[in-house]
């Protein structure tokens, strides 16, 4: 199993995580383990979903429709 040393966390980050180490009855370095997984998997899932720019790409010209586009915009509306 590898080791990783973090330098550089502010004193107040270092509290934080100490309190939140304490509620859930984790060490630090099992806290902060637990909430690097939590992040990478929220990611994961996030990358797995399309954003919406991209599903407006995929839906770009798809659209099949032989009525003229006034005809369509006057019905919407």
């Amino acid at each position: 199993m590898a080791n990783l040393q973090v330098k550089g966390i502010d004193d107040g980050l270092c509290e934080q995580l100490k309190r939140l180490a304490t509620a859930e009855n984790r060490s630090v370095s099992q806290e902060i383990i637990f909430l690097v997984k939590a992040h990478l998997s929220s990611q994961k899932t996030r990358r797995a979903m399309p954003s919406p720019a991209e599903v407006l790409l995929q839906l770009s010209g798809s659209w099949e429709d032989s009525r003229p586009a006034g005809e369509i915009v006057a019905e919407i509306k």
